[in-house]
């Protein structure tokens, strides 16, 4: 079978799929879309082809028209809408004493793994410590590297502020998971340059879609640190040595709701 196959019937000939093919293998001949010579090759299977054509003429070999969620005309969010929704996206550190439904977690998974990545590389791997003392045994391990990196007088340690992290700590006060149920962490191959940034947008489509199922999320960003740098943190993770943690977020249900939206800095913007 070739790379993809046209319905005749269908295709007006418009050129929308060439246009929409990032990789530029698409021509259009004799009114007909026709793959150039090393599009098996160049393919990245994004389906931008498929998902363009408006008359679902353009079928993959790996995808259908049919197999493609469509799209209702209205399915944009207005101007407003999305400021509001922007602006009204909060950072949550105070959870409830709660778990989230497993189905919950899976399906923003599945919403966020459309986040674009890299040439289509999709190279985003997903652990979820879902049990709350496993959290708290993983934020355990974090303050003990940052009492390492105090007791070496590491200048991270005294730049973040360790000392009062680790004294709340021993307080029984969690600045670090902030007694979250639940650590979302996005992985990948060391090896893949594209991985990080990947896993980075993937995390923020899953934070951005967590406040539609009334869940709220913070980036761990004590815990990532730990996870990139302490041996110890990367064995209790059990993530594959080829492998790397490229973010982590915290996830629950807010014990607070925001009612307004606080001032920020005006953008500085330069125009060239």
């Amino acid at each position: 079978m070739s790379l993809f196959t046209i319905d005749k019937e269908k295709c007006v000939g418009d050129g929308a799929c060439a246009a929409a093919c990032p990789r530029n293998i698409i021509q259009i001949k004799e009114n007909l879309p026709t793959p150039v010579a090393e599009a098996e090759t160049l393919c990245i299977n994004c389906g931008h082809c498929v998902s363009v054509c408006p008359h679902g003429a353009l079928s993959l070999k790996t995808m259908s028209p049919e197999q493609c969620t469509s799209l209702p005309e209205n399915w944009q969010l207005s101007p407003d809408q999305i400021e509001l929704f922007f602006k009204g996206r909060k950072s949550i550190r105070c959870y409830k004493d709660e778990a989230v439904e497993c189905e919950k977690l899976l399906k923003l998974i599945d919403i966020a793994r459309y986040a674009p990545s890299g040439i289509n590389l999709q190279p985003v791997k997903w652990l979820i410590i879902e049990n709350k003392d496993d959290v708290q045994h993983l934020a355990g391990i974090v303050i003990d590297w940052m009492r390492n990196l105090i007791t070496a007088g590491n200048p991270i340690a005294e730049a973040l502020h360790f000392q009062g992290i680790v004294s709340a700590w021993e307080a029984d006060i969690d600045l670090v998971c902030r007694n979250a149920p639940h650590i979302i962490i996005a992985y990948g191959l060391q090896a893949d340059m594209t991985a990080p940034q990947s896993c980075m947008i993937a995390l923020t489509h899953l934070e951005l879609a967590a406040s539609a199922f009334k869940l709220g999320c913070c980036w761990a960003g004590y815990f990532q640190m730990a996870a990139s740098m302490w041996p110890p943190m990367q064995e209790a993770l059990k993530i594959n040595r080829r492998q790397a943690s490229y973010g982590a977020m915290m996830i629950g249900y807010p014990k607070f709701q925001y009612k307004r939206t606080p001032l920020r800095n005006e953008a500085q913007v330069t125009w060239r």
